[in-house]
C-alpha cells in the first residue's frame, strides 16, 4: 500500500494522490508531514458497523479510515471529527472525489471542546487513532500537523472519555493504538465499558518480534470481562503481507474479532 507516513519536501502545498483498498479510496492527501497508514486502514476493518449505523471518527485526517469504512459498509453514515483545519478540508474533499460525501461529514474542531449538531449523536460505533505519544515520550524534532496528529495535546483518559459520550448505551469503541499504552487504556475504559477485546498486531507469524500495535474494541456501559485475542499476524516470515493482512488491506474484508 503506498499510503505511509515518510518524510518528503517541506512544502504544505504539495499533495500525493494515493489509493486504499486495491484502488477503490482515493486519497488526496498532503506530501509533507503525517500521511495515511495501515492503522487507518486496519482501524476502518475493525469497525463492526451495519448498513444503517452511524459512526463517529474522532481525529479523521484526511479521512482515510472514514472512507476505507464507507466503501466496505454501503448505507453507513460516518462524521468525521478533526482538528487541523486544512486537513479537514482535505478530507471533505476526499468525500467528495470518492463519491461519498452523503455518508461522510467532516466537522472542523478538537478534543474535548469541539461542539456541533452534527457531533451530538448518539452513535453506533465512535472509532478513533488517538495521538500515540505523550509529550514527555516525543522527539524535539516533531512540529506541525506531524507532531499535532502524533503528540497528545489532551489526556488519552479525556480523549476516550469524549468518544464514549457520544455513544449510545452498549455502543462499540474501536480504537488502534501503541502496545505499550495498553495500561492507559485499560484504565481510562474500566468502569465506563465491558466487553474490552484486546487483538495484537503481530508485525510477522514468527511469534519472535512483540506486537507494537494493538487494535481494541469495548462496549459502553457493560460489565462483560475483557479478552485478550490470538490477533493478526501482519507480515510472514519473508515480510510479505500474509494472506489474512492482504484480504483486509487491499481486499476490504473486515477484520474478525472472533
Amino acid at each position: 500500500m503506498r499510503a505511509s507516513i515518510r518524510p518528503m519536501a517541506d512544502d504544505p502545498s504539495r499533495t500525493t494522490r494515493d489509493r486504499l483498498l486495491g484502488g477503490r479510496v482515493v486519497l488526496d492527501q498532503p506530501a509533507a508531514g503525517l500521511r495515511a497508514t495501515t492503522d487507518s486502514v486496519l482501524l476502518a476493518a475493525a469497525v463492526r458497523a451495519g448498513p444503517m449505523e452511524t459512526v463517529l471518527d474522532l481525529g479523521c485526517g484526511t479521512g482515510a479510515a472514514a472512507l476505507c469504512l464507507a466503501a466496505r459498509v454501503a448505507g453507513c453514515r460516518i462524521v468525521g471529527l478533526e482538528a487541523d483545519g486544512e486537513l479537514a478540508a482535505r478530507a471533505k474533499a476526499n468525500a467528495a472525489v470518492n463519491g461519498a460525501s452523503d455518508r461522510v461529514t467532516v466537522v472542523t474542531g478538537a478534543v474535548p471542546d469541539a461542539s456541533a449538531p452534527e457531533l451530538e449523536g448518539p452513535f453506533d460505533h465512535v472509532m478513533t487513532n488517538p495521538p500515540y505519544l505523550t509529550p514527555a515520550r516525543s522527539r524535539t524534532d516533531r512540529h506541525g500537523a506531524r507532531a499535532a496528529a502524533m503528540v497528545e495535546s489532551v489526556d488519552l483518559a479525556v480523549w476516550l472519555g469524549y468518544a464514549l459520550a457520544r455513544l449510545r448505551s452498549k455502543g462499540v469503541l474501536t480504537l488502534v493504538h501503541r502496545a505499550d499504552r495498553l495500561d492507559d487504556l485499560l484504565a481510562a475504559l474500566t468502569g465506563e465499558a465491558g466487553d474490552i477485546a484486546i487483538l495484537p498486531l503481530w508485525p510477522d507469524g514468527s511469534g519472535a518480534k512483540p506486537a507494537r500495535r494493538l487494535l481494541v474494541s469495548a462496549r459502553k456501559g457493560v460489565k462483560t470481562p475483557p479478552r485478550l485475542l490470538p490477533g493478526l499476524a501482519l507480515h510472514g516470515r519473508d515480510g510479505i503481507y500474509t494472506e489474512t493482512a492482504e484480504a483486509i488491506l487491499r481486499g476490504g474484508k473486515a477484520i474478525a474479532w472472533t
